[in-house]
């Protein structure tokens, strides 16, 4: 399955902060778009769609008392506003992505280009939903709030059998989400039960921009989701939202990690010169404890190990028993490369590093 569209992927996740505004749903996009411009980041910036016609009981829809049914019908907004903003997300160099709550979304997402679909947590076990979305084809990114272990292995093999592009975030449903809830350590269990799948943190916590991103990067997550929204306005913001400003912080917390992380943890980094250099410097050479002449066979108690080690000396690592002297050396005098029959002498590059180290 291709994985690489969710690689190092950031979701900006609007939800409803539109509220029902085209204008403010614009500037939303704008604002943020310019944010992952800056930092020349790969991001999607996530829109909620629900046919509120369907989705909500008639005998309902005009109940103020659920908040949720209260929120979803102050904040619809009609599809020709949507292609407006799946069209800004794009001018804005972002790829549009959505979180479909019912069927005919799903067809809408269809409709509108979108490129990435998600699956809530709370549609985890949502079947009629999971097999629309899946017959899209389209590359799927789900969050595991709340969910059983077994949900999330029957939704895995589903996609899986269906060759299906699909990344997992790890989520708390907690709005916000303290420190102390976090759960950071279920990356590694997804980590480790679904290998073939990109893991992801999608999070909601309130205190800071840094220390959740890092130490995800950190335990192998790879795709990243946070709600956005603006201030200034006469709307409030939430405290799981997060603004230009703080998402800003966020993507330099992702490079920071990404630069103190390194070379993949799948293979042996290999180490820069300098480093190299500083550790040749602390490395003992071998000296001749005696006079010896050539055609002497070294052992152990012809030679001695100290510091410094000098340019063209044979080190510790290369003193083997039984090396012939191809020339006399006096007491006390570094044994060079040149001086023995070594295997190291035949190879140039080994001589030339040899040559190269030390003072």
């Amino acid at each position: 399955m291709n994985r690489e569209i969710f690689e190092d992927l950031f979701v900006l996740e609007i939800a409803n902060n539109h509220h029902g505004s085209l204008d403010r749903g614009i500037k939303i996009i704008t604002d943020f778009g310019r944010v992952v411009r800056f930092n020349n980041v790969r991001a999607a910036i996530k829109l909620q769609l629900r046919n509120v016609n369907t989705f909500i009981h008639n005998d309902f829809r005009d109940n103020k008392e659920i908040r949720y049914i209260k929120k979803t019908v102050e904040t619809q907004m009609s599809d020709e506003n949507f292609k407006i903003l799946v069209s800004t997300i794009r001018q804005n160099g972002c790829i549009p992505m959505a979180t479909p709550f019912d069927e005919s979304s799903v067809d809408l997402c269809v409709n509108l280009g979108i490129q990435i679909l998600k699956i809530a947590s709370s549609d985890i076990n949502d079947w009629f939903l999971i097999e629309k979305i899946a017959s899209t084809r389209k590359p799927v990114l789900v969050s595991t709030g709340g969910s059983s272990l077994k949900d999330l292995d029957d939704l895995v093999l589903f996609f899986e059998n269906r060759n299906i592009p699909l990344a997992i975030n790890h989520c708390v449903s907690i709005y916000p989400t303290e420190d102390s809830e976090l759960e950071l350590n279920q990356i590694d269990f997804l980590r480790n039960r679904f290998p073939n799948h990109v893991i992801g943190l999608s999070t909601h916590e309130h205190h800071d921009w840094n220390s959740s991103i890092m130490l995800a990067f950190a335990k192998g997550a790879r795709t990243f989701e946070r709600h956005v929204d603006i201030i200034g306005d006469d709307f409030p913001i939430s405290s799981y939202c997060s603004t230009p400003q703080q998402i800003d912080m966020w993507f330099k917390a992702f490079f920071k990690a990404k630069e103190m992380c390194g070379h993949p943890g799948t293979q042996k980094r290999i180490p820069p010169e300098k480093e190299t250099e500083y550790l040749d410097g602390l490395v003992r050479g071998v000296y001749a404890k005696s006079d010896l002449k050539a055609g002497h066979i070294l052992h152990d108690e012809d030679v001695y190990l100290a510091i410094p080690l000098q340019k063209g000396q044979i080190s510790c690592r290369e003193l083997m028993r039984g090396e012939i002297l191809l020339k006399s050396v006096e007491k006390d005098k570094p044994i060079m490369i040149e001086m023995i029959d070594s295997p190291y002498a035949y190879n140039e590059e080994l001589m030339q590093i040899i040559h190269n180290r030390g003072i």
